[in-house]
């Protein structure tokens, strides 16, 4: 079964800029998601962002005067990362998340963990000790900002299949099987190349993650104050 890394490396990390609607729309989106919750610097100014990918987070927070620490298990995205940051005061490292403690300042302000990352992880278990870690890494007064979809409820039967983006270059279609504990999500990418469309096909797992469990785990973390809202994710 490939895992989230081994999914990414071979087919999304290729795309994934692209299927944000580009570089730009995807950089504007997060930036105003920290502006309208008013996210600045109020501490010692240290963030980690936890699944970096190429940076759509990291770079609003390093321009907003954090000093980031961005952690992803795929290099090509960092990479893209790298070539995006300017001169803003981000590290990069390419890293299980997981094993974030190791690699990040000891204390920090802000750590986040966006998209779809708590998915990614492979069972309950590893979103549970991410979330203890995370509060323990936290400097007094700090938040946590996660956001993930919740796939508790079902899609059926052609609601299951996504149209993701096309252009006259590139389509991306995916569709969903749900599992107990997971939805496997195969991705589907026709790309033309050379006056030929050429296939790439991939699949992977993510975990269904109810919200109120996420809360609770939260709280039983250590997390006083816990906020919920719905966004586009």
């Amino acid at each position: 079964m490939p895992t989230a890394a081994e999914h990414y490396n071979r087919l999304l990390a290729d795309v994934y800029s692209w299927m944000y609607g580009g570089w730009d729309a995807a950089l504007a989106r997060y930036t105003e998601f920290f502006d309208s919750r008013g996210i600045a610097p109020n501490g010692g100014k240290r963030a980690i962002d936890l699944g970096a990918g190429c940076g759509f987070q990291a770079i609003p927070l390093a321009r907003r005067g954090f000093s980031v620490t961005a952690i992803d298990l795929d290099c090509k995205l960092l990479a893209e990362l790298e070539q995006h940051k300017g001169g803003e005061e981000i590290e990069t490292v390419c890293a299980d998340i997981l094993s974030f403690r190791s690699h990040a300042p000891k204390t920090a302000e802000l750590i986040v963990c966006m998209v779809d990352t708590l998915l990614h992880l492979d069972s309950q278990a590893a979103v549970t000790r991410l979330v203890d870690d995370v509060f323990a890494a936290l400097e007094p007064g700090g938040t946590f900002i996660a956001t993930f979809r919740d796939f508790t409820v079902e899609t059926n039967e052609l609601d299951r299949f996504i149209p993701v983006r096309s252009d006259d270059r590139t389509i991306f279609t995916c569709f969903l099987e749900f599992e107990p504990d997971t939805v496997k999500v195969h991705d589907l990418v026709y790309r033309r190349v050379d006056g030929r469309w050429d296939f790439a096909k991939s699949f992977y797992r993510k975990l269904r993650l109810p919200t109120a469990w996420v809360v609770t785990t939260l709280r039983d973390a250590g997390f006083g104050n816990v906020e919920t809202g719905l966004d586009r994710g």
